[in-house]
């Protein structure tokens, strides 16, 4: 039988203009920041994209002040008026994301697939999800209407978000949507890795004649983030990221009245059970663990199989992982694009060999891997333990881990040894076991005959060393009442 190749499909660069530097966005302008630039790359070719601004402690001051200042303006305003500007912001987005998509595919290293599919449309929906409610608070069941006819709610002030570089715009869009649709300003803190879709939205705000200062993006690395964070007159803080800096910023909040969430790693758990539809099954071990280059908190990186389908299981899941497209993140065919950094693929070469010298046995798909740029092959570990470091640790990368089981009650001892409790994904035909996994997994998110589906309208958040609060839906508007 012959072979048939993909052609190549790149998507045109041309669609963006990058500029050779960006500055701080403060108070509807862009402005220098006081610390030395840093450069952003493209980590599929390691190319200089620009030269970014960074944010001293001073910048964040100009940015707080400039939300504070805003915000009576911006709080005042009917939830109705605040609505059309989330509206304007969403169509903005609609009609820009190609160009989004792009940007955030040479930022990030993710497939145009991905980030044209899955992300803007994502983006955008947050914001019309959120737009939708901006003029309902009342009814959303967080407080009952006062006696002059108020509303019960209202919002905190100014909110100081940071966000990880894994899902740069949907992250932004899961925070500053809720944030503006409930009467608060905001700062923000993107990734130093993937700072441009950010800025981008910085212009789009402009675009949409948000008034100034209410949302502010401040530039940098850890520092910046932690001048965000510390700020006396930041009412609510918001981070996605790791655990080990949650933990920091916790500490750096406790005994202060900032509200707080922290949307923090994950080792997920995804169950397949002898009934399961095979071939289903794979596929959604697949997206899984190698969406995003497993760039992803809530990621089903450790596969537990019950034991009398364990060899089938995996001959299937070779199969499949060896028909995978690695390459150009801007390849329309790519599958799985360039790993973020170099210190992250350092990480997960680091947990990969300790994995093969604890025991496992390792095995990559046969693929090609471009000579420039960050990239490690999709990777499966076979007789993994419990007590192994891939089975305990986030690696945060294209690797999965497999272990196997016999009882239902064995596979829900098993997914709960975790410091984590982000997601779970389980893979069977009978409702009546999902329903009773569920009820005993440990994890913010249970997925049931899928994985990675996400909705505006649905809660996301974790248990334990994943963190507390829920972002998207109902309880996604409360993190940024004051009720």
């Amino acid at each position: 039988m012959a072979i048939f190749e993909y052609a190549p499909a790149p998507e045109s660069r041309a669609v963006v203009d990058l500029q050779p530097a960006y500055g701080l966005f403060i108070n509807g302008e862009f402005t220098d920041g006081s610390g030395p630039t840093f450069k952003t790359v493209n980590p599929a070719t390691e190319e200089p994209l620009a030269e970014i601004a960074t944010a001293t402690s001073d910048d964040v001051d100009r940015a707080v002040q400039a939300a504070r200042k805003a915000f009576g303006v911006w709080s005042a305003l009917p939830g109705a008026e605040r609505a059309k500007y989330l509206f304007r912001i969403a169509r903005i987005i609609q009609e820009r994301a190609r160009e989004l998509a792009v940007l955030e595919s040479l930022d990030n290293g993710k497939p145009i697939r991905e980030s044209r599919d899955v992300d803007l449309p994502l983006v955008a929906a947050h914001f019309f999800y959120y737009a939708g409610w901006a003029d309902k608070l009342e009814y959303a069941g967080f407080g009952r209407r006062t006696t002059n006819g108020h509303s019960g709610t209202k919002p905190l002030g100014v909110a100081g978000q940071v966000i990880p570089w894994n899902f740069p715009l949907l992250m932004l869009a899961w925070k500053i949507a809720p944030a503006l649709a409930c009467g608060n300003t905001v700062v923000l803190k993107p990734a130093e890795t993937t700072p441009l879709s950010a800025l981008w939205f910085a212009d789009i705000c402009r675009q949409a004649d948000l008034p100034p200062g209410v949302v502010n993006i401040v530039t940098g690395a850890g520092e910046t983030g932690a001048a965000v964070v510390a700020h006396p007159d930041v009412n609510k803080v918001a981070f996605t990221g790791s655990t080990e800096v949650g933990r920091i910023i916790a500490r750096t909040v406790a005994g202060t009245d900032k509200k707080l969430t922290l949307e923090l790693g994950g080792k997920a758990a995804n169950i397949v059970f002898e009934d399961a539809a095979l071939d289903q099954a794979v596929e959604g071990i697949v997206n899984g663990i190698f969406f995003n280059q497993g760039h992803v908190c809530c990621a089903g990186s450790r596969l537990l199989v019950q034991e009398s389908i364990h060899d089938e299981l995996l001959a299937a899941l070779k199969r499949r992982m060896a028909t995978l497209r690695v390459g150009d993140p801007l390849d329309k065919n790519t599958d799985v694009g360039a790993i973020n950094s170099a210190a992250q693929l350092a990480k997960i070469r680091e947990l990969s060999e300790l994995g093969e010298a604890e025991g496992a046995e390792r095995w990559s798909a046969p693929c090609e891997l471009p000579e420039r740029g960050f990239w490690f092959a999709p990777t499966v570990f076979t007789g993994v333990a419990q007590s192994h470091a891939i089975a305990r640790d986030e690696i945060f990368g294209p690797v999965l881990s497999v272990l196997t089981f016999r009882t239902p009650a064995e596979a829900v001892e098993k997914a709960n040894n975790t410091p984590y409790g982000l997601s779970a994904g389980i893979w069977t035909e009978k409702g009546s076991r999902i329903l009773w996994m569920a009820d005993r997994l440990r994890a913010g998110v249970v997925w049931a005959n899928t994985f990675n589906k996400f909705d505006p309208a649905s809660p996301f958040g974790g248990y334990k060393e994943s963190g507390y609060g829920r972002e998207g839906g109902l309880l996604g508007l409360e993190a940024y009442l004051d009720v």
